[in-house]
């Protein structure tokens, strides 16, 4: 009887055990590993300090995922090996021994479980945020600097940094739109499901009937991308303007034309960066948004032409918001794709999102 219920424990795990297996798939990290370890040895390895720097943190992180996927295989056969035993034993000794070893494996899979939803190509990247107020002027405003605190309070809470890139106050309270770049481990893969529509319902601050409003507010998430070669951005392709900066800063701010804004004709990607001192400095940022946002571009289209692309990453655009924020009648936040829900508004208001994130990650992976 003992045994019949380790065992259902053991089988428990299962469903997590093969989501890890799947995303860190043990013959495609050994092939990676054969190719890492033949540049490596080439004799030229370090003529370039930086790629030789860069191949090597790349080894060790693949050694370290193949560490853990073969700890898991052994520690469950080694589990598997006891329950045997125990079949034709009352061995006191060999039960406390099972009972650790699953307490072991317990622990190994529920740490590694969240990390190995983050696979996919630019989740180890920083992320760039993007908010964008919907119609409705002053609500949708107040919503956006709202949804701009609580990705802030996220970052706080994850040890991740927060740098703002471009602002558009409002025009009586809130943000038109902000961009930020969120840094950290991973901050990408966990924020890329924040992409889409965010939906509110509350009784306005700002209707002097305390009238029930609905405002909208548009999340757009992209990997940071470093200039590997991989995106070419060609100057003939781009119109750059020049502006001057509206947000307080150093003496140039306000004074002189330091804001750029870069147009991407052929895909007529805009994007805009203020918060720098210098103009060219204002560029260099925004060139790294450029890049950021034409290779999301690229994954998409690749996406699009594989038809792998899940309804959660549909199309932006009022309508299909992905999750609701309810303050009245009732306090509820729900995620309408995963149908994860909690009647806490205020601690996800305070940057309290990761079990929505947890939750979306699970289930991409498990559909996928």
């Amino acid at each position: 009887m003992i045994v019949d219920k380790q065992r259902q424990f053991l089988d428990s795990l299962q469903e997590k055990i093969d989501i890890i297996n799947k995303c860190l798939d043990k013959s495609a990290i050994e092939s990676q590993l054969e190719k890492l370890k033949k540049v490596q040895e080439e004799p030229s390895f370090w003529d370039d300090l930086n790629n030789a720097q860069k191949v090597n943190r790349n080894f060790k992180h693949l050694t370290k995922k193949l560490d853990t996927v073969n700890e898991i295989a052994n520690k469950k056969q080694y589990i598997l090996e006891l329950l045997d035993l125990l079949e034709v034993s009352d061995d006191q000794d060999l039960l406390k021994e099972l009972e650790q070893e699953l307490k072991s494996i317990e622990k190994l899979v529920e740490n590694t479980f969240l990390t190995t939803l983050l696979s996919e190509k630019y989740d180890d990247n920083d992320a760039i945020l993007t908010i964008h107020s919907g119609a409705g002027g002053t609500e949708s405003q107040d919503w956006a600097n709202m949804l701009y605190r609580m990705y802030v309070r996220f970052a706080e809470r994850n040890g991740f940094a927060c740098k703002v890139m471009d602002i558009q106050e409002g025009d009586i309270v809130g943000i038109k739109s902000v961009t930020i770049l969120v840094s950290g481990d991973n901050a990408y893969g966990y924020l890329k499901c924040e992409k889409g529509v965010h939906r509110l319902v509350r009784i306005s601050p700002f209707d002097s009937n305390a009238r029930r409003h609905t405002s909208f507010a548009s999340v757009d998430v992209m990997p940071e991308i470093e200039d590997d070669g991989d995106i070419v951005i060609d100057e003939k392709d781009l119109k750059i303007d020049t502006y001057r900066s509206s947000g307080a800063g150093g003496q140039n701010v306000n004074k002189t034309e330091s804001a750029i804004r870069l147009t991407h004709l052929p895909t007529g990607i805009v994007v805009n960066c203020q918060i720098e001192r210098s103009q060219m400095q204002n560029k260099a940022t925004a060139f790294q948004m450029l890049r950021a946002k034409l290779a999301a571009l690229k994954e998409e289209q690749e996406e699009a032409q594989r038809k792998e692309i899940q309804g959660a990453l549909k199309k932006i655009e009022w309508g299909s918001q992905i999750r609701s924020y309810v303050f009245c009648p009732y306090t509820m936040v729900k995620d309408h794709r995963t149908d994860f829900e909690t009647p806490n508004i205020d601690a996800v208001m305070d940057g309290d999102i990761i079990d929505f994130i947890n939750s979306y990650l699970t289930l991409k992976n498990t559909k996928s």
